[in-house]
C-alpha cells in the first residue's frame, strides 16, 4: 500500500535530492503535511521565514501533460487577481516541473510558495466562509469561462461515468466498508436515478466547464478575512455547481447544510448570476459527490482521511441516500 513508513521514507530520500533544483539545500528541514492523492511537504530554514511547499504526485493518476496544465491555470488565476491561490515556483533552470525515480516509476514533483493561514474552523463561523467561498467560487467560474486555454491544456473530465460510473477514477462505491446488501440495494437505485438525472440537466457549456473540483475545508486557508484556495490537483471538467458539493465535502450530515448552501448562494450571486435551474440540481450534486467519496475511501483507505471515516462514513450515504429517494418521490 501506499504511504506506509517505508514508502514516505523513500520518497523523503528523493525529495532531497530533488531540493537543490530549487536553491535548497538536500538537508533542510522536511515535514510531511498531508496525504491525499498525492504526499506534500513543507520545507523550511530554522531560524528564516524561508518556506516552500512540495507536492510529489500520486503514481498513476495524471499524466505530465495533465499536471502541466493545472499549473498553468493557477499561474493565469494568479495573474488575473479574481482568485487568490498560492504561486507554483519554477526550478532556478525555470523548469515547472522535476521528478526522482522511485523503483520502476517516476515521481513527480512541483513546487508552490507557501501561503500562510490555517483550515476554516468548523465552528459558529463557518457559514461566513461559506458566503466569501461563494465569492471565491464566482470569480473562478468567471475566470473559467473567458481564459483562453493554452494549446495542448489537458484535464480530466469529471462526468456520471467518471464518477461513479464504469469509468470512475476514485474505485467503485459497491467496494464501500461496511456496506450491506440492504445498502448496495439503496445505492444502486440512487446510482441509476442519478445516471438518469444529471443526462437530463446535460453537459451545455453554461453549465459545464474548468472547475476546481475539491473546493473542501482542507483545500482553504484563513488568513484574517483573506481566504486563499489551495490544490487544483482534482481540476477538471465537470459541472460548475459541482463545485459547491465539493465544498461539503465529509460535511454532507452536518446539520448547518442548508445555512451553508443559503450562504454560498448569496456570496456567488453578489459576484455573477446562478439560474434557479442550477441551485435546483445542487441536491443531486451533493449525493453524486458524496457516493464518490464513499468509493474513495474505499480505494485509499491508506490515507489518514479514509482511515478515519470507515463504516460509518458508508452507513451515513445510504441514510442519505434515502433521504434522497423519499425527496423525489414526493416531488412531482
Amino acid at each position: 500500500m501506499l504511504y506506509q513508513p517505508d514508502f514516505l521514507h523513500k520518497l523523503e530520500a528523493g525529495l532531497r535530492a530533488v531540493l537543490p533544483e530549487w536553491g535548497w539545500p538536500a538537508d533542510a528541514g522536511l515535514t510531511l503535511l498531508t496525504i491525499s492523492e498525492n504526499a506534500t511537504y513543507l520545507v523550511d530554514e530554522p531560524g528564516s521565514d524561508r518556506r516552500l511547499v512540495l507536492r510529489v504526485q500520486r503514481p498513476d493518476y495524471h499524466s505530465l501533460a495533465e499536471i502541466e496544465s493545472e499549473l498553468a491555470w493557477i499561474r493565469a488565476l494568479r495573474e488575473s487577481g479574481m482568485v487568490r491561490t498560492a504561486t507554483p515556483v519554477p526550478t532556478l533552470d525555470g523548469r515547472r516541473l522535476t521528478r526522482f525515480a522511485d523503483g520502476d516509476s517516476v515521481r513527480h514533483v512541483a513546487a508552490f510558495e507557501w501561503m500562510p493561514g490555517r483550515e476554516p474552523h468548523p465552528g459558529s463561523e463557518l457559514a461566513q466562509w461559506y458566503r466569501a467561498l461563494g465569492q471565491t467560487n464566482a470569480r473562478l467560474h468567471q475566470h473559467s469561462r473567458s481564459w483562453v486555454r493554452p494549446e495542448g491544456f489537458v484535464r480530466k473530465v469529471w462526468n456520471f461515468d467518471t464518477i461513479l460510473g464504469e469509468q470512475a477514477y476514485w474505485g467503485d462505491w459497491r467496494e464501500a466498508q461496511g456496506l450491506t446488501a440492504d445498502g448496495r440495494q439503496v445505492l444502486e437505485q440512487t446510482h441509476a436515478l442519478l445516471r438518469e438525472q444529471t443526462a437530463t440537466y446535460g453537459m451545455a457549456p453554461e453549465r459545464f466547464g474548468l472547475v476546481h473540483c475539491d473546493m473542501r475545508l482542507a483545500n482553504l486557508l484563513v488568513d484574517g478575512d483573506q481566504l486563499t484556495v489551495i490544490d487544483f490537483d482534482d481540476c477538471g471538467f465537470s459541472w460548475y455547481v459541482y463545485d459547491f458539493a465539493a465544498c461539503l465535502s465529509f460535511l454532507e450530515e452536518d446539520p448547518r447544510v442548508g445555512e451553508f448552501l443559503a450562504a454560498w448562494l448569496e456570496g456567488y450571486r453578489s459576484v455573477a448570476p446562478l439560474p434557479e435551474e442550477d441551485e435546483r440540481a445542487i441536491p443531486m450534486f451533493l449525493l453524486l459527490r458524496r457516493m464518490q467519496l464513499t468509493a474513495w475511501i474505499a480505494s485509499h483507505a491508506e490515507t489518514p482521511t479514509a482511515r478515519s471515516m470507515g463504516p460509518d462514513y458508508t452507513r451515513g450515504t445510504v441514510a442519505l441516500a434515502e433521504r434522497y429517494l423519499r425527496a423525489c418521490e414526493a416531488t412531482p
